[in-house]
């Protein structure tokens, strides 16, 4: 798999952060997206010690213009990388007879970086590797989002990112078709719960946990294989495909009695 240019949003923490300083290497440039400063510096500083050319984009994926600048500013993409993403579930009811509910600031925010910043990032992507010869392998590039077994299921706790997720898996494969006829990968990741900052303070037992080294390689290794759908662990996103199917009551009746997202056990994200 051919992959010297690399760009990654989402690199200032987590899985981003984790997959720049897996292929940080000699004669490899990376360009690193993030929200925050000073992580961002600190995951360069990591990766140009291994030997990478660095360049850093402080900014937010929500913000359609400064990402299309900033991706067709590099001349050339051989893998893109979508990771920035935030999460959130519900609230505790308001009063004694009220509903678990998520605020509408965070619906939109959710909505704004884990679907719209995917788009800003996969579509100006799109358009450069286009433009870009086939390699020896017959590919111009490959793009990869991320999604999350949250994406396969309608679960109340957390509504708004499980929409967002749904939406990002179905455009990158159901898009991934028409894009391989032009020597481009889509790629959705489709992975449970990961060990990083974003899940750290989740009051509740989280199954399938996987450390973020063992998830960036079953990544890179899904890549180079041209999976169009990169999925882990399977166990849990096959039993969470079959909760999918069956009656939206038997469904809820079993999420509602579970610890996980139960509405005020996950900490409130950062909105800003």
């Amino acid at each position: 798999m051919k992959h010297d240019t690399v760009l990654i949003t989402g690199a200032s923490s987590g899985l981003g952060q984790t997959l720049a300083q897996t292929l940080a290497r000699p004669g490899r440039t990376l360009y690193l997206g993030g929200r925050h400063a000073q992580r961002l510096e600190e995951t360069a500083k990591a990766c140009i010690s291994r030997g990478a050319s660095v360049h850093l984009h402080l900014g937010d994926v929500a913000n359609r213009a400064e990402m299309d600048a900033w991706i067709r500013s590099t001349n050339g993409l051989d893998l893109v990388l979508a990771c920035a993403g935030i999460t959130g579930g519900t609230r505790k009811p308001q009063t004694p007879d009220g509903m678990p509910y998520e605020p509408a600031a965070q619906i939109y925010r959710i909505f704004e970086t884990d679907m719209m910043g995917v788009l800003n990032t996969v579509l100006p992507a799109l358009d450069v590797m286009q433009h870009q010869p086939r390699g020896a392998d017959g590919m111009r590039g490959r793009i990869c989002a991320i999604s999350s077994v949250a994406g396969v299921v309608s679960y109340p706790g957390t509504p708004s990112y499980s929409a967002a997720k749904a939406a990002v898996d179905r455009f990158m494969v159901a898009t991934g078709g028409d894009a391989k006829k032009a020597g481009i990968l889509l790629s959705s990741v489709v992975c449970g719960f990961l060990d990083t900052p974003m899940v750290a303070k989740n009051a509740f037992p989280m199954p399938g946990l996987t450390d973020v080294n063992s998830a960036s390689r079953r990544i890179l290794r899904g890549l180079s294989r041209n999976e169009r759908r990169i999925i882990f662990p399977l166990w849990l996103v096959a039993g969470s495909r079959f909760m999918d199917l069956l009656p939206i009551r038997l469904a809820e009746f079993y999420y509602n009695n579970q610890p996980s997202g139960a509405a005020g056990s996950m900490p409130e994200p950062d909105l800003s």
